[in-house]
């Protein structure tokens, strides 16, 4: 039986993306400097002018520090090497922040849900001048870091998580400045309340989004684009190869896919074993974005050959 095994190698940390993480780890600093700012604003405002909507946003603000800082430290270790117990580097760790992250948020919005029906309950006043500044330069600090963050985002969970966390705040400071326009106008203090039962259902939304998409990757999923019975039936439309069997498909992180599996090569194909692995990786990287591959090659299918998939009991 000729068996042959190869790994296709995946270059991960090329000096060009070397630069480019260093780049977003500036940004990333930056990001945190001035949300931070935003939260001891929003803080000292809410205190000071009574208003719970402003500190349910401080709250969001908050979490958006931490958020932050941990996409930024997944960043720092996605650039890591790879170690002989860690063979993958440190991918993981993004994905592992931006669940805890998810987390943390769904219990800050229940906070914030328990404060404003409080509030609601009984409306205190609020001196709404104070309130209406403060908003309003949350809400200018917030554009500053999107603006910044802007185009980085693209197929990066833990870069999409940060800003979903800083566009829900630009969100919730809109809705601030706009509850303090009303206050001013028609003295009606429960917007406040309502406001921030607003701002905790925007931040509710993205957590539970955040956490789902990273309990998927966690949970050694497949992506979402490429599951294991399109993927085979894709496989075994080439010429070369008669099956494909004991398939598995995992994400690493966000943007990091791998694939293993046994195919069983035509007995009649000409081509050799290194140009029919050219082939499938090369199908695999144009239509599934999959480029961490270890194929093994077989003439005869072994035992597994009935299933798809490995259906490993545990001992």
């Amino acid at each position: 039986m000729h068996n042959h095994s190869h790994d296709h190698h995946h270059d991960h940390g090329d000096g060009h993306a070397h630069s480019h993480q260093t780049h977003l780890q500036k940004k990333f600093k930056f990001a945190v400097l001035i949300t931070f700012c935003v939260f001891l604003g929003e803080l000292i405002g809410g205190i000071w002018s009574g208003s719970l909507a402003l500190l349910s946003d401080a709250a969001h603000v908050m979490s958006d520090v931490f958020s932050l800082v941990i996409s930024w430290l997944a960043i720092y270790l996605s650039t890591r090497p790879a170690t002989a117990s860690r063979t993958y580097g440190y991918h993981r760790a993004e994905v592992f922040a931006a669940f805890i992250n998810g987390v943390t948020l769904i219990g800050i919005s229940g906070w914030i849900f328990y404060a404003a029906y409080q509030r609601y309950m009984a409306p205190t006043e609020i001196k709404v001048e104070g309130m209406f500044i403060v908003a309003c330069l949350g809400f200018a600090g917030n554009l500053l870091i999107l603006w910044k963050l802007h185009g980085e985002s693209h197929g990066n969970l833990n870069v999409r998580s940060a800003m979903l966390h800083v566009i829900g705040d630009t969100l919730s400071s809109v809705a601030v400045v706009i509850g303090g326009a009303i206050i001013y106008w028609t003295g009606w203090y429960p917007v406040d309340a309502l406001l921030s039962f607003l701002i905790g259902g925007i931040i509710v939304i993205g957590a539970v989004n955040v956490t789902r998409e990273a309990v998927h990757i966690l949970l050694e999923n497949s992506p979402r684009n490429a599951d294991a019975e399109t993927v085979a039936a894709h496989l075994r439309g080439l010429d070369p190869v008669k099956d494909i069997h004991d398939l598995h498909i995992w994400s690493l992180c966000s943007n990091y896919c791998a694939l293993s599996a046994h195919v069983v090569v035509d007995e009649n194909t000409t081509l050799a074993p290194d140009h029919i692995l050219e082939e499938i990786n090369a199908e695999l990287q144009t239509h599934f974005g999959i480029s961490h591959t270890t194929l093994q090659l077989e003439q005869i299918a072994c035992a597994q050959a009935g299933n798809l998939l490995c259906n490993a009991q545990h001992s």
